[in-house]
C-alpha cells in the first residue's frame, strides 16, 4: 500500500513538471511571436537622443532633441525659442517624410526667419499700436509688425530665447519640457512669468503641446505654437485640402487688426466647413483676402469653453498624409505662407516660395486685450494658465 502510494505522489509530481514545461513553453512561444510582430509592423522601443545645434545670439550653446516613437517617426526639437525644426511621418506608403519647414542650426534661426515652427510669447499674433490697458494703467509694447502694431511678443519674443529643457517620459510617449522666466517688464510686460511648456510625441504619431504659466502681477498672456506645415514636403499647400470647425471668423483692416466684429464665414471664401483645397479661393475678389494678401485671419472654433476639440483636419491628396488639429483654445489662425517669397532657404536647400507652407495656430482672439467683449487673456496671481493642442497624424 505504502509502495503504491509512492508511486501515486511521483507519477504527480512528473504530471506537475509537465504541466509546467507546457505551460512555459507556450508562454516562450508568445513572446516570441509578439517579437515578431513587431518587427513586421515596424515597431521599435521609443528614445530621445540629445545634440549640439549650434550657437544662441549671445553665444549660449543650445542643442536639439530628437524624439523617437514606437513606429520609427520622429520629431526634432532645439531648446532656441522651443522651435520643432523637423517633423518625419509616413505617407500612404509607409515613406517617411519632414512635413515642417526648418533650418539646419541655431544660427540660420537667429537671422530674419519668420517664426518657423517657434514657441510664442506672451501674446501670439497681433496687438493694436501695441497698446493695451490693464486694471487702469496703460502698457507700451514693441511696434515690431511694420512699426505699428505689436506681434508675437516683440523683437525679442519667446522664440528668441533660450529655454531650459529636460527629457521626459510618459506612457505611450517621449518627451521634452521646456520652462522660461520672462521677468517682469520684458519686452513691455508686467509680471514675473513662470512658463512651462511640455511637447510629447506619442506612439499614435501625435504631438501633444501642454502650456502652462503662473504670475506675480496681473498680465496678459496668449501662448502658441507656429509650425509651417506642407504634408507633401514640396511644392506649396494649394491642392491641400482643409476643415475648419468654425462657423464665424474675426475681420480685420488693412494692418490685419481685428475690428472687434465677428461675423459668420457661410457665402465667403473663409467658408472651410467642409473641406476645400486652400487654393479654390485664395485669389478671390474679397477685401479680406486682399488685406491677408491671402488667408491670414482668425477662426472662431465651434466648441465648449475649455474643452478639447477638433478645430482643423489637413489632407494632401499627393501623399495621402493627414493632420488633425485638436485644442482646448476658443479660435485658430489660419495663415496661408502669404509673406514667404524665396529668400529664405531652408533644410535640405528647399529655397520657399510663396504659400509653400500653412499655420494652424490655436489662440485666443488677437488684440483681445482691447476688445472687452472677447475671451480674455488676463492672467493673475494665483490663476494658472493651461492650454493643451494636439496635432494628430495619420494616412486616408
Amino acid at each position: 500500500m505504502k509502495h503504491s502510494i509512492a508511486n501515486s505522489k511521483i507519477s504527480n509530481q512528473r504530471s506537475r513538471n509537465q504541466n509546467l514545461i507546457f505551460f512555459l513553453f507556450h508562454v516562450f512561444l508568445i513572446l516570441c511571436l509578439g517579437l515578431l510582430m513587431g518587427c513586421g509592423t515596424g515597431l521599435q522601443k521609443a528614445s530621445i537622443t540629445k545634440e549640439s545645434f549650434g550657437k544662441t545670439p549671445d553665444g549660449k550653446d543650445a542643442d536639439i532633441y530628437t524624439l523617437v516613437n514606437s513606429k520609427g517617426s520622429e520629431i526634432k526639437i532645439t531648446n532656441y525659442g522651443g522651435i520643432i525644426v523637423s517633423l518625419k511621418v509616413p505617407d500612404k506608403d509607409g515613406n517617411l517624410g519632414d512635413v515642417v519647414l526648418g533650418c539646419d542650426s541655431a544660427e540660420k534661426y537667429t537671422k530674419d526667419i519668420p517664426y518657423f515652427g517657434a514657441l510664442i510669447g506672451r501674446y501670439g499674433n497681433r496687438i493694436a499700436k501695441g497698446k493695451f490697458e490693464l486694471d487702469g494703467k496703460e502698457y507700451t509694447l514693441a511696434t515690431n509688425n511694420n512699426n505699428i502694431n505689436h506681434l508675437h511678443g516683440g523683437n525679442v519674443g519667446f522664440d528668441k530665447v533660450l529655454w531650459d529643457a529636460k527629457e521626459i517620459s510618459e506612457k505611450g510617449a517621449k518627451g521634452l519640457e521646456l520652462t522660461y522666466l520672462s521677468k517682469d517688464g520684458e519686452e513691455g510686460y508686467p509680471g514675473n512669468l513662470n512658463v512651462t511648456v511640455k511637447y510629447l510625441w506619442t506612439n499614435k504619431d501625435e504631438l501633444k503641446i501642454e502650456y502652462r504659466a503662473k504670475t506675480d502681477k496681473p498680465t496678459i498672456v496668449n501662448l502658441t505654437s507656429h509650425g509651417y506645415f506642407n504634408l507633401a514636403g514640396k511644392g506649396d499647400i494649394l491642392g491641400h485640402e482643409l476643415m475648419i470647425n468654425a462657423d464665424k471668423m474675426t475681420p480685420v483692416d488693412s494692418g490685419l487688426i481685428p475690428t472687434g466684429e465677428i461675423t459668420p464665414v457661410a457665402g465667403t471664401p473663409f467658408d472651410f466647413r467642409t473641406a476645400k483645397a486652400i487654393g479654390k479661393d485664395i485669389n478671390a475678389d474679397d477685401q479680406q483676402i486682399k488685406y491677408g494678401p491671402g488667408y491670414d485671419h482668425n477662426f472662431v472654433l465651434n466648441k465648449d469653453w475649455n474643452k478639447l476639440t477638433l478645430a482643423a483636419e489637413l489632407y494632401d491628396p499627393s501623399t495621402g498624409r493627414a493632420m488633425e488639429v485638436w485644442t482646448t483654445e476658443p479660435s485658430l489662425q489660419f495663415y496661408s505662407g502669404n509673406f514667404l517669397d524665396g529668400t529664405i532657404t531652408g533644410k535640405g536647400g528647399w529655397v520657399y516660395q510663396k504659400h509653400a507652407a500653412l499655420c494652424l495656430e490655436s489662440q485666443h482672439n488677437p488684440d483681445s486685450p482691447n476688445q472687452p467683449q472677447w475671451p480674455t487673456t488676463t492672467l493673475r496671481p494665483k490663476q494658472t494658465y493651461k492650454t493643451t493642442t494636439i496635432y494628430k497624424f495619420l494616412t486616408k
